[in-house]
């Protein structure tokens, strides 16, 4: 009999309920359980107003629940901390600092002395292949680089799960691919844990080893899809075509369902 091995991340029965303009509750994210275990590369899909940023930060301490509970290796989840590493999908990047001071901030903001701190950016800036830049500002940098120092800077505090909202969305396409295989290379060769929040199906399949489809009002798991694919993936094989037409079709199942709910009220 085998053991099974406790989830990295348990999300169990949590919903999410936020006032809106006039006062009045509205659901963000109803009933969800779902587990991430230890080094999974997790994708959350769905469309705009389904909880999935609510749901990252619900993981990352910044909100708290209104029911259910979020707990990380087994411990309740009540505030930001550094086992949680957090990319936005702005770049964030404090203007007035350089690619290894940006890096550094949190360790300094911890007390790490100097040398450590400058020795562990080194090894993150070496990471993203980005040595030469380390005395550049963020506005000497291109998007892409910009978002590398962001990823270093939430890696350095070692994390145990990277937390991701639509890091890539703002890059242009060519650059956005860069990006995804960066992110599986640094994934592998860290094996930490990635919760991944995108609009981007392609996306979630090249990246995933587990897809979460979201359905709105309110957000709920609408069906997790295992994707069975090695790596590194082609996103022109017929395997990666069925995956995107099944999830694709589900998304849209969703949009005219929300249409037709809206129509008739």
């Amino acid at each position: 009999m085998t053991t099974r091995v406790q989830p990295l991340i348990e999300i169990d029965g949590v919903s999410k309920i936020f006032a809106t303009s006039d006062g009045q509750p509205t659901w963000a994210l109803q009933n969800v359980s779902l587990d991430v275990e230890p080094g999974e590369m997790v994708c959350v899909v769905g469309p705009s107003g389904c909880g999935k940023t609510t749901l990252l930060n619900l993981i990352a301490g910044f909100i708290d629940v209104t029911d259910g509970a979020i707990r990380l290796q087994g411990e309740a989840i009540k505030e930001p901390g550094p086992d949680r590493g957090v990319v936005f999908q702005e770049y964030a990047l404090f203007a007035w600092l350089t690619a290894r001071q940006n890096i550094e901030f949190g360790m300094r903001m911890r007390g790490l002395p100097k040398a450590e701190r400058r020795t562990r950016a080194d090894e993150y800036l070496k990471l993203i292949g980005l040595e030469r830049a380390a005395e550049r500002y963020p506005h000497e940098l291109s998007g892409g680089m910009r978002q590398r120092i962001a990823v270093a800077r939430a890696l350095v505090n070692e994390p145990r799960v990277l937390l991701m909202d639509e890091p890539f969305a703002a890059v242009d396409a060519m650059t956005r691919a860069t990006l995804q295989s960066e992110l599986l290379r640094i994934w592998q060769q860290l094996k930490l844990a990635v919760f991944f929040i995108t609009h981007n199906v392609e996306e979630a399949i090249y990246l995933s080893q587990r897809t979460i489809l979201m359905s709105p009002h309110p957000g709920q798991v609408q069906e997790i899809i295992p994707i069975d694919l090695p790596y590194p993936r082609d996103r022109g094989s017929p395997e990666f075509g069925v995956l995107y037409a099944r999830i694709t079709a589900a998304l849209h199942s969703q949009d005219s369902k929300v249409v037709h709910e809206e129509s008739s009220q």
